[in-house]
């Protein structure tokens, strides 16, 4: 029976360190690797390891262009062979395609080994100060400006209705477009954290009322970022 391997990768290229020394065992254990960009994982392995025969691993991406990776997927299950999942960065199945793998791995009754690594959305949160009692992940808003004022208005009135804490993500290049909606749909006593580059000499985690942000702000362009707002009773 397959053994699937859940393997972290950095958020950052060159934090190679937030990745604990048993990850290596785990990918050693595997003969195929599902990957979400292929050139990455290589390019972390050998970090990871040097002497690593990264060519001695059967290779399959992860995409919307590759149509038959969940067929390939189930049919090296069926070859009992042990499998490693790994994202472009962080832990898979977290805001990433490899979820619909492990789904599978489960329906084909292997077992699934998640490995601890980096996990962007729960270390902003940490560091945000807000409710990491009670919290949701949701994810990409939607891209058009009316769907996403619309959004972030519900969003802020769930945070204030439960107490909760809203995480949310973008795709870098509309960083400020969200980042200013947010500061214009919200209200002034609403709490936003921003955590940009996390784990990297980059990184950057503050946290304001939105009211300060106008004489907070920071340019967000083409970095990874999160987001979170919190509108719920003072902590």
């Amino acid at each position: 029976m397959s053994t699937i391997y859940l393997i972290p990768s950095p958020l950052d290229d060159n934090a190679i360190e937030t990745i604990p020394s048993y990850v290596l065992e785990g990918v050693r254990k595997c003969s195929v690797i599902f990957a979400e960009n292929e050139r990455t994982v290589r390019r972390f392995l050998k970090k990871l390891d040097a002497s690593i025969s990264i060519d001695a691993f059967e290779w399959t991406t992860i995409s919307k262009e590759n149509k038959d990776y969940e067929i390939i997927f189930r049919s090296k299950i069926k070859e009992e062979k042990n499998i490693a999942i790994i994202s472009e960065a962080g832990c898979p199945g977290i805001a990433d395609p490899g979820q619909s793998l492990v789904s599978i791995a489960h329906e084909m009754k292997c077992e699934v080994m998640p490995l601890v690594g980096p996990i962007s959305p729960m270390l902003a949160l940490m560091a945000s100060g807000m409710n990491g009692q009670h919290f949701e992940f949701v994810g990409y808003l939607p891209i058009e400006v009316a769907e996403r004022t619309k959004m972030i208005k519900e969003l802020e009135s769930a945070s204030a209705k439960s107490n909760s804490t809203k995480i949310f993500i973008e795709t870098p290049y509309r960083n400020n477009q969200l980042f200013e909606t947010i500061l214009n749909t919200c209200r002034p006593e609403t709490l936003l954290c921003v955590a940009v580059n996390i784990t990297s000499e980059q990184q950057k985690i503050k946290t304001h009322r939105i009211s300060d942000w106008e004489n907070n702000k920071i340019d967000l362009h083409k970095k990874p970022a999160i987001f979170l707002i919190y509108s719920g009773k003072p902590l």
